[in-house]
């Protein structure tokens, strides 16, 4: 009888090398840019009470008609109406003792100084609901952008550490960029119309905004 011939398939499987492996380290990074809040945003309001929505409605008609006229004299602010709603006022028992209406105004304008001096001569006969300061869209994607360079020379930075520390090369496997956006200022609080009191320009400190970018990811260092 012949011998029995030893397959060449273990032999293949003795002779091939093993599979190499790799290190996977996950990190992120984080980096923000101060963003210049050129852009103010005010809204005011109208507020009156009649017997009937319609008393109401003209005593808040004729407020607005009145700001509205007074606003567009300065052609570097954006002005447009806000919402206007009409609630009925209860007496006791349930019944209805007269109507409100309440109706706003929208301020808008890269000119703080010119917004502030306008909402200080509005505010003779409508009330401040809120003010706040922002960068522009165009301001606060220009902060985005270089907080993005940013996180990602910090994210390579932290990558080639601990890749140092292995004593190893490194490649990127995956990044996710992230942007937090920036963190709104407060609004002013509600401020009823002072028509007996002598106007003066609101009070405004721009100041900046963080815009944050967050990068988060996969390194594979070999072994």
């Amino acid at each position: 009888m012949k011998k029995t011939i030893l397959p060449l398939l273990l032999l293949a499987m003795l002779a091939s090398p093993s599979a190499s492996a790799a290190t996977i380290v996950e990190l992120g990074a984080e980096a923000s840019r101060a963003a210049p809040n050129d852009l103010a945003r005010a809204t005011l309001f109208a507020e009156a009470t009649g017997a009937a929505p319609a008393e109401a409605a003209r005593k808040v008609n004729a407020m607005m008609a009145e700001a509205l006229a007074l606003a567009k004299t300065t052609t570097r602010i954006k002005v447009q109406s806000g919402a206007t709603q009409t609630y009925p006022v209860y007496a006791k028992g349930g019944r209805i003792e007269s109507w409100r209406m309440r109706s706003d105004l929208v301020l808008e304008s890269a000119d703080t100084a010119a917004l502030s001096e306008l909402v200080g001569k509005l505010q003779g006969s409508l009330g401040v609901a809120s003010i706040a300061l922002a960068p522009a869209p165009e301001t606060r994607r220009k902060a985005e952008s270089d907080a993005t360079l940013d996180a990602i020379a910090a994210f390579r930075s932290r990558a080639k550490l601990i890749a140092d520390a292995f004593g190893k090369p490194y490649r990127i496997k995956q990044m996710n960029i992230g942007q937090q956006g920036y963190r709104p200022p407060l609004p002013m609080m509600r401020a009823a119309p002072a028509a007996t009191m002598e106007m003066a320009a609101m009070p405004m400190e721009a100041g900046e905004s963080a815009v944050s970018v967050t990068i988060s990811g996969q390194i594979e260092i070999a072994d």
